[in-house]
């Protein structure tokens, strides 16, 4: 995961954040072996922005990719608390529609998680 973690680290470079300042990278492997990075993008009308995760995870989709393998996560880790450097319930969500399986998810500086101890009932059809 080292490999992935180095190149979220680099997608982190071209986030997109002056309102929050708090700039994420995102590099996700999938089934195919192929990696896809993603950084966040924030919007003045702050519905409309998107996480890093998000952004990764559908560069993958949109280019044929369907399943998920990992998933490595690099953001400004907040000395005070892990919490808002863990994935948000959508980017969780996603995860889960585009995953066969309890994949692995690394946050830089954070840990090594499996998507279940991070969300332990996704939405399924």
């Amino acid at each position: 995961m080292a490999d992935l973690i180095k190149q979220a680290n680099k997608a982190k470079n071209s986030s997109y954040s002056p309102y929050s300042k708090f700039s994420v990278g995102a590099a996700v492997e999938m089934k195919s072996g192929k990696v896809y990075t993603g950084c966040n993008i924030e919007n003045a009308s702050y519905g409309l922005t998107i996480c890093a995760e998000r952004v990764a995870i559908f560069n993958g989709i949109s280019s044929g990719d369907t399943l998920i393998k990992k998933i490595a996560i690099s953001c400004q880790c907040n000395e005070n608390s892990t919490s808002s450097n863990m994935p948000c319930g959508a980017c969780l969500q996603v995860i889960a529609e585009f995953s066969d399986g309890d994949i692995d998810i690394q946050i830089e500086d954070v840990g090594n998680f499996k998507l279940s101890e991070l969300f332990p009932k996704p939405f399924k059809l």
